[in-house]
Parts: structure tokens; C-alpha cells; sequence
């Protein structure tokens, strides 16, 4: 069953184990977006615009928060993966029985924090007033069941990392039926608005969590799960925050300006809010084919680099970079052909916020590949191990330009405007994008140099 599962990253052509390694990666990511999109849908056909607006607000904050500690999990994949590719059995063993409990205490850390200081953190967001209630509902519910999300993170990571895909997206299919069944279920019949959706996207997380363990636990390799062994291993943490953390961060850091573009946002009205909190979730799946193709060069570059087949790396990355252009152009031009149509499936009762929300559309998904060509190359960097430095790259490359066009340009009187705002994105995404792939050759040459064949 395992190396069924199980995609060689070692042997084998490139091209095909990549596609065939990817997509259950991308429709994995999908199902996990369709809880929210599940939530927004069922929301503003029954519950309206508002509705939209106060889970849609949610998203930013919820983000900043989760993130950092879903990065940690960039740790525990990239350590395995490179355990694995040097044949170093029991690391991968103390890395898995370590991550496990990383994730349990993060997720009580993370519960406390969000239950008590949402509204807080909701009101410094500049939320509107009949947006705020509901939106620090729907948030004390989501974080109470935020442990379920990061063991499933955690060992999806663990998973991905031996070359297994296949399993994590049977799991969110699972969870993602019983997410659509619930919520209309809490929200038509129980008439629970906001906190039925909530407790749906809860439910569903706890069973995936539930099932990707089990699957841990038949495993028969060195990723096997033994519940007596779970421990948190010193040497193994610290490898695990050394390449997490700036991951965390980074991911933390991007939320950051998420956070201050959707106040920015939320300036411009509760239509506007509900109409971009629609196409930001749209955007989301756009996204996931990008993050795909991080994921794969993550955890490739990982076991390849540990295995010190040098020469894959390197073929590894332009084709990973060739295939994330060609899926963005596909999804990202096709969320604008399709956009009005898909707007109007999460907004029933105002056109002017489907209006609005291709404004976020076309500005967005155009470029969306470039998107796609930094996360790749980040995927490269951090696979060696270098996550410090693409974590120095983001803050520059990504927070500083988006946060630097929003206190200048953005300030300017005849540059206030929606259109102005999300052009941030797409300068952003190049200029990280340049700096990312010139310190991925730069380390590349010096970790080959220093560790050679």
C-alpha cells in the first residue's frame, strides 16, 4: 500500500512524476479552499451580502495568525525529505514523532489567542460595526477546532514528503463532503448564519486530522506513526524551526500585508468588502494550482539535494517553473472569462459588489503565473535549506514593495483607488520572483561546492 502511494523523486523522468506528484497536491489544495467557498456560498444565498463580508473579513486576520505555525510545517517536510534522500531512517523517524506534537501545542497556543483577542484584532482591521459581530463569531468558532488544522498540515507535510499525495486528497475529499452536508444542514435547517459555517469548516478538519494519523500509523517505513514514541526531539526541532521558521514568518508576513491591503480594503465600503472577499476566494484556486507546483519543487529539491543528485535539481527547476507558467496563464485567464458567473454563485442580491469583485478579478488574475514563478523559486531555495534567506527575500520582496506602495503611491489622491491597490501584487510578484531565483543559483553553487558528489 505505502509504495503504491508513494511517487519516486530520485528515479524516474522528471516531467511525469512531477504532473503525476502535483496534481492530487492542487486537488488537495482545492477541496481544503472549498470549505471556505462552501461557507461563502451557502452564506450569501441564505444569509445575504453582509453575511459574505463578515466571513470574507475573517480570512486576513485568520491568516496572520495560522500561517506562522502552518510554516513550521515547511520544516518537518523539507527534514524528512532530505532524511529520506540520504538514507537516514532514524532521523526521519524522530522528525515525524517530533512535528506531531509541534503541531498539537501550536494549535493550543493558537486557540487561546484567537478565541480571546479576535474582535480586537477585527476592530484594529477597521471592520464596519454591522460587520463585526458576526465575524468574531464565525472566528472564536473556527479557532476552537484550529489544533484539527495544524495536525492535518503537519502530517499531509509528512506525507507529501515520502512522495505520497494521493492519501492527503482522499482525506480532504471526505472532510469535504461532510463540510458541504453540514453547512446547509446548521445554516438552511438550524438557521445558525455564520456560526453554522464555522462549526461545519470544524467538523470536517477534525476528520481529516483524524484520518491522516491513522494513515501515519499503517504506514510501514520510517514515517510510521507510533503514538508511544511521540516526543519532541531536540535536534529534530531545531532542524525543523531552522527551516520553518523563516517560513513561518514569511508566510506571518505576507498575512501582514494582506491584513493592511484588506483595511485598506474595507475603507472602500461593505459592498466593496463582499464583492473582493468573493473574488479573493476565487483567486484561491487560481492560487492553488502555483502552490502546487511550490510544494512539489519543496519537497523534490528536499530528497534530491540529501540523495546529492545535483544535476536533477537543476532540471527539476525549469521544468517546474515552465509547468506553474502554464497553469497560471490556463487558471488565472480563465477566472476572468468566467468571472461575473462565478461571482454571482457566492452574491445573489447586490451587482454592484459582483462589479467590484472584477475589479479584484482582473487585476489579479492576469498576472497570476508570476505568482506562480516566485513560489517555485522559493520552493528551490528553501528545499536546500537555505529558508533564512528566502524569508529575507519575502520581507523585501513581497511585504516591503506592498507596504511601500500602500504608504506612498496609494496615498496619492488620483492613486486611491481599488485598481491602484492590487497593481501592488503584481510588482511584487516580479521583483521576488528575480531576487529568489538569483539566491537559489547563488546557494545552489555553494551547497554543491562544499558537499560534492
Amino acid at each position: 500500500m505505502t509504495k503504491r502511494l508513494n511517487r519516486s523523486m530520485l528515479d524516474g523522468p522528471l516531467l511525469p512524476n512531477i504532473i503525476l506528484y502535483t496534481i492530487p497536491i492542487i486537488l488537495t489544495s482545492v477541496l481544503q479552499l472549498l470549505f471556505n467557498a462552501a461557507d461563502l456560498v451557502v452564506v450569501g444565498r441564505f444569509c445575504g451580502s453582509i453575511s459574505v463580508a463578515a466571513v470574507g473579513a475573517t480570512g486576513s486576520i485568520s491568516g496572520l495568525l495560522v500561517n506562522f505555525f502552518i510554516g513550521l510545517s515547511v520544516g518537518a517536510s523539507v527534514s524528512v525529505a532530505q532524511s529520506l534522500g540520504a538514507q537516514q531512517y532514524d532521523d526521519v523517524h524522530k522528525a515525524v514523532h517530533t512535528a506531531i506534537p509541534t503541531a498539537f501545542i501550536s494549535g493550543v497556543f493558537l486557540t487561546i489567542v484567537g478565541v480571546i483577542f479576535c474582535k480586537k484584532f477585527l476592530q484594529l482591521m477597521g471592520t464596519p460595526e454591522n460587520v463585526l459581530t458576526l465575524s468574531a463569531l464565525y472566528m472564536r468558532i473556527y479557532f476552537s477546532g484550529i489544533t484539527f488544522t495544524l495536525i492535518y498540515n503537519f502530517c499531509a507535510s509528512i506525507l507529501r514528503a515520502t512522495g505520497d499525495t494521493k492519501s492527503p486528497l482522499i482525506f480532504l475529499t471526505i472532510a469535504g463532503f461532510i463540510n458541504v452536508i453540514l453547512n446547509v444542514i446548521f445554516v438552511t435547517v438550524l438557521h445558525m448564519n455564520v456560526a453554522g459555517v464555522a462549526l461545519a469548516t470544524v467538523i470536517s478538519q477534525a476528520v481529516s486530522a483524524v484520518l491522516v494519523v491513522l494513515r501515519l500509523i499503517n504506514r510501514e517505513d520510517a514515517c510510521k506513526l507510533v503514538i508511544k514514541d511521540l516526543k519532541i526531539h531536540i535536534d529534530q526541532l531545531l532542524k525543523i524551526i531552522k527551516i520553518g521558521l523563516p517560513a513561518g514568518l514569511s508566510s506571518s508576513l505576507f498575512a501582514i500585508s494582506n491584513v493592511i491591503i484588506q483595511s485598506s480594503v474595507n475603507s472602500f465600503g461593505d459592498v466593496f468588502m463582499s464583492g473582493s472577499a468573493a473574488a479573493s476566494n476565487i483567486e484561491s484556486f487560481v492560487y492553488a494550482s502555483m502552490n502546487g507546483f511550490y510544494q512539489t519543487m519543496l519537497n523534490f529539491t528536499g530528497q534530491n539535494m540529501g540523495a546529492k543528485q545535483y544535476s536533477r535539481v537543476k532540471r527539476l527547476l525549469w521544468i517546474c517553473l515552465s509547468c506553474v507558467s502554464v497553469a497560471g496563464i490556463i487558471t488565472g485567464f480563465s477566472s476572468v472569462i468566467f468571472g461575473e458567473k462565478l461571482l454571482a454563485i457566492y452574491i445573489t442580491d447586490s451587482p454592484q459588489a459582483i462589479a467590484d469583485g472584477m475589479i479584484r478579478i482582473r487585476y489579479l488574475g492576469i498576472p497570476y503565473f508570476l505568482c506562480g514563478l516566485m513560489e517555485v523559486s522559493t520552493g528551490a531555495l528553501r528545499g536546500t535549506g537555505s529558508s533564512l534567506t528566502s524569508m529575507l527575500i519575502s520581507i523585501l520582496g513581497v511585504c516591503g514593495i506592498r507596504l511601500g506602495w500602500l504608504f506612498t503611491i496609494f496615498q496619492i489622491p488620483q492613486f486611491h483607488t481599488p485598481e491602484c491597490l492590487f497593481f501592488s501584487y503584481t510588482v511584487s510578484w516580479i521583483i521576488t520572483f528575480a531576487m529568489q531565483l538569483l539566491a537559489f543559483f547563488i546557494v545552489f553553487k555553494r551547497k554543491t561546492q562544499r558537499n560534492p558528489v
